[in-house]
């Protein structure tokens, strides 16, 4: 094995590894608590002699163990760093320094941009704590600090795509107008073939490029202020897991243009006004894909385990938005109830006694 395999990020002032500050979108020492920009941290790399990964033409042949995995050599102790073929930034299990591996991070799987984290892993956790707050028949599991300790950030894999729409749809709209005469009730309904035409520019529409998470979780983080987009280095990957995509822009781009097209009829359908009903019966879209690009989007993760069944818990790593769902204790809520309904009988009885 070779170390050449992966890279980290080292402090000039004590060699320690530097880990990404979200807060302060700088990169921070925790031992010497040095603080170093991005423009010192590329002069610094670029002193020690290390290429830019877009230079890289070889992937690192590596070895692997025998489930398959990837096995490479941590850059700060030398131990032996497991992942699969998807991970491209991992920790060491020793020296807990991130290894960002070298060859998952090249040629087509070079990201072009990458949002950096702007919630730290504290802001997670506590955004956690509060959804679990007032809610008495929460799981001991979501409040063992334990299970909460777990919570990590991830860069996940995207594609966003640019398209350009020509859409047409047809709709059958009704007019119903009601009014009294005579005692009796008079309804008459007009029904109209309506179309409606535009051309419509969408940009950055993003897709999950990893089947590793599911896409309804990535779905309900969105969105993400693309403004935040940088240019992609690995030093941002410090401190972090990262996945490579295992969905091609081929692939990941049907459910893009699904969404396109429904999102274009959704905007032609809310330019018929002044009906009571309308029904869209056809719709013809013409979309021209004009660009797609690879990006990392970063985002926090914690899965807790609760009777059998992984409940997971996603926070936008840029705007804080958080979802997931809390169960409830039966147990708790068994005796909740043989509580109340002591405690409702014991009322009972004083007033029936006085």
């Amino acid at each position: 094995m070779s170390s050449s395999g992966t890279m980290d990020h080292k402090c000039q002032n004590c060699g320690a590894v530097l880990k990404f500050n979200p807060h302060g979108q700088n990169w921070v020492c925790e031992y010497c608590k040095s603080e170093f920009n991005k423009d010192e941290i590329d002069a610094y790399e670029a002193s020690r002699g290390i290429e830019k990964l877009t230079n890289e033409t070889e992937a690192v042949k590596l070895e692997k163990d025998l489930d398959g995995m990837d096995i490479y050599s941590c850059p700060n102790c030398g131990a032996q760093i497991v992942a699969d073929e998807n991970t491209s930034a991992t920790f060491c299990v020793y020296c807990k320094s991130t290894a960002i591996l070298k060859n998952k991070l090249v040629g087509k799987f070079n990201p072009t941009e990458v949002i950096p984290f702007y919630k730290t892993r504290e802001d997670a956790i506590e955004a956690f704590k509060k959804l679990g707050k007032g809610k008495p028949l929460m799981p001991r599991e979501f409040s063992n600090n334990k299970n909460i300790e777990e919570m990590r950030g991830v860069y996940i894999p995207f594609w966003l795509y640019d398209y350009s729409v020509n859409g047409n749809i047809v709709a059958d709209a009704k007019r119903i107008n009601s009014w009294t005469s005579g005692g009796y009730r008079y309804t008459k309904t007009d029904t109209y073939r309506v179309d409606r035409s535009g051309s419509l520019n969408f940009y950055k529409v993003p897709v999950d490029g990893s089947t590793h998470f599911d896409n309804s979780i990535m779905n309900s983080i969105e969105p993400f202020d693309y403004s935040g987009l940088v240019e992609f280095s690995p030093s941002y990957l410090s401190g972090f897991l990262a996945e490579k995509y295992d969905v091609d822009s081929n692939a990941a781009g049907v459910e893009a243009l699904t969404r396109t097209q429904n999102s274009t009829t959704d905007v032609l359908r809310n330019d018929i006004i002044g009906y009571s009903s309308v029904v869209v019966t056809n719709t013809n879209h013409n979309v021209n894909l004009n660009k797609s690009e690879y990006v990392l989007l970063p985002v926090w993760l914690l899965n807790i385990k609760y009777e059998g069944k992984l409940y997971t818990f996603a926070m936008n790593g840029q705007t804080g938005k958080l979802i997931g769902n809390i169960p409830i204790d039966k147990k708790k809520a068994i005796l909740y109830w043989i509580l109340g309904f002591a405690i409702i009988m014991v009322i009972l009885t004083i007033i029936w006694f006085i």
